[in-house]
């Protein structure tokens, strides 16, 4: 296998485990088997997919990061074997790849918020994207107007 199959299947792995992680796996996974399915590989792709995302996700966890190097080995040589069946896999692997780059970054992430240090008259947001949000809610309760006071 020349460097360029080589680097694509090490690019395609790093690629796949990231995102066996994310929120966006449910969009990839049936992409990815897909990509197996279409060389063959259709009896148990979806299973090793699966567990390798349940391993990952109980590895992120325990902070196990040696999970993660292992996985993402293990499907380098998959993608290798593919990329060594069947000639059009170069040119597919690289069009999957490229469909799911804007996903790649991102990642499943823990927030804490914390509101404090005064009164909040209505809710707090906090976003990385909002699309489309609207509250509806009483305006506050203001002080009344003391006319003894110019």
């Amino acid at each position: 296998m020349d460097s360029e199959l080589a680097a694509l299947a090490s690019s395609g792995a790093t690629t796949l485990v990231g995102l066996m992680v994310s929120d966006a796996w449910a969009q990839v996974r049936d992409r990815v088997t897909g990509f197996f399915t279409r060389r063959g590989q259709t009896s148990t792709i979806a299973e090793q997919l699966a567990a390798s995302r349940q391993e990952l996700m109980a590895a992120q966890e325990e902070g196990d990061p040696d999970v993660a190097a292992d996985t993402q080995a293990m499907w380098r040589t998959h993608l290798r074997r593919a990329l060594l069946s069947d000639p059009d896999a170069a040119g597919e692997l690289r069009a999957l790849l490229a469909d799911l780059e804007p996903m790649a970054g991102q990642g499943t992430t823990a927030i804490h918020i914390v509101v404090s240090g005064g009164t909040q008259n209505g809710p707090v947001v906090q976003s990385q994207n909002i699309w489309g949000l609207t509250f509806h809610s009483a305006p506050p309760n203001l002080p009344s107007v003391n006319p003894d006071y110019e």
